[in-house]
């Protein structure tokens, strides 16, 4: 990851989205955790999630958008317009305002699909194809690392000082994200555009070119069956503190945190597996860990289900940068944001779903059974990717001859 940060704007820019991230880690879980709180409910608590991921079904529009500007001022614009959108949380204080709740986490979806989808191209003009895996899984280690003790620390400021606290750190958070990010000299070419838009290809190319490229056709495809079943995880976070472990709402905090702890090795690992193996034969090993992992926790007792969501993060992990590294490598700069929206929307749909489902499963099966389910998915989205890895080729194979780095 070294070569990565001998470039003055990824530093700057690390330093930006790093800071943002603790916002984000410290609400990772207070949305849930407020609405346990006020309605006693693990299935609506698991609902606030499914808002946050909703807005993903909006991507095609929303990268055309994108598409329209230059990353980096749009990206100082996203992280500002952020912190209006955490300031209703504030007039938060009984059962009745839970839909403040949950309209917040709808619009932080927006923030935060939005926000990926232009870091998308960003990093494509600042690194290489070679150095993308690098830049990914260093974003990625922080993302997942501040799970050791974000959550944990979320739920705690939540439990001392209440959500609107928490809500005001978050927003700050995003400004210096915004100033780091306007420091940045990276110099852009202008996006292009057509003088009389047709508007459903522009909506629509980003899905049309994952269709025709076969390796993400292949990532989208098998991410999305995983992706149907991984959004139970959170109602079933809430379920097995509940059911398994017999802890408060706040002990989710724990679990997260022992999924960032493998997180972090995740993403340390997770370019090394790209390099050696493409990112179709890495997101096969990750799912593969997530799969495994929601089957320690079958078990039921406080440290396998700890390890089983340890090992759930480091394969999280490894999906995620890997995920990104294939979308940033096989789209053009033009089209990034609209293809790296449509991903987010065939994935994130199904995601929706199962967050849904999980609300209610939560409520009428055993969460040993669900775990097994989401066993089956990881399962089966793995053995899809690693029978097509031969589309992937290692980086050692593709065309380096756009170097940049020093």
């Amino acid at each position: 990851m070294r070569e990565v940060f001998r470039l003055p704007d990824f530093r700057l820019l690390f330093v930006g989205l790093s800071t943002s991230m603790v916002g984000d880690a410290l609400m990772l879980l207070v949305y849930g955790i407020w609405v346990k709180q006020l309605t006693g409910s693990s299935g609506a608590a698991g609902l606030a999630a499914l808002f946050v991921v909703v807005p993903y079904a909006l991507g095609p529009l929303g990268g055309w958008v994108i598409d329209r500007f230059r990353r980096r001022p749009f990206l100082v614009v996203a992280n500002l317009a952020s912190v209006v959108i955490v300031l209703p949380l504030l007039a938060v204080h009984g059962p009745s305002d839970v839909w403040i709740i949950y309209l917040v986490a709808c619009l932080y979806g927006i923030s935060s699909v939005s926000i990926a989808a232009a870091l998308n191209g960003l990093l494509r003009e600042l690194l290489t194809t070679e150095a993308l895996g690098s830049g990914n899984g260093a974003l990625q280690t922080v993302r997942e690392g501040l799970r050791l003790g974000g959550p944990l620390a979320g739920a705690a400021l939540f439990a001392a000082f209440g959500g609107a606290t928490v809500a005001i750190i978050d927003g700050t958070t995003f400004i210096v994200a915004a100033l780091a990010i306007a420091r940045m000299t990276v110099r852009e070419e202008p996006p292009e555009r057509a003088v009389v838009p047709n508007w459903l290809h522009e909506i629509t190319v980003g899905l049309s070119y994952i269709r025709a490229e076969a390796a993400l056709r292949r990532m989208m495809a098998a991410s999305a069956i995983a992706f149907l079943v991984i959004g139970i995880n959170e109602s079933l976070i809430y379920a097995l503190a509940d059911k398994a472990l017999h802890r408060p709402a706040e002990f989710v905090g724990v679990l997260a945190s022992a999924q960032g702890a493998g997180a972090v090795l995740g993403g340390l690992l997770a370019a090394r597996f790209i390099r050696r193996l493409g990112e179709l034969a890495a997101t096969a090993i990750g799912l593969a860990a997530c799969g495994s992992g929601a089957g320690v926790c079958i078990i039921g007792l406080l440290p396998a289900v700890l390890a089983g969501r340890a090992v759930a993060g480091f394969g999280l992990a490894v999906t995620v940068v890997a995920f990104s590294t294939i979308v940033q490598r096989r789209t053009p700069k033009a089209l990034i944001g609209r293809v790296s929206m449509a991903a987010e929307t065939l994935t994130s749909g199904p995601q929706a779903m199962s967050i849904a489902a999980g609300a209610t499963l939560v409520s009428v099966l055993d969460y040993r059974l669900i775990l097994l389910i989401v066993l089956t998915g990881m399962a089966i989205g793995a053995v899809h990717l690693w029978t097509g890895r031969a589309l992937t080729p290692v980086v050692g194979e593709m065309d380096q001859r756009d170097a940049r780095l020093p």
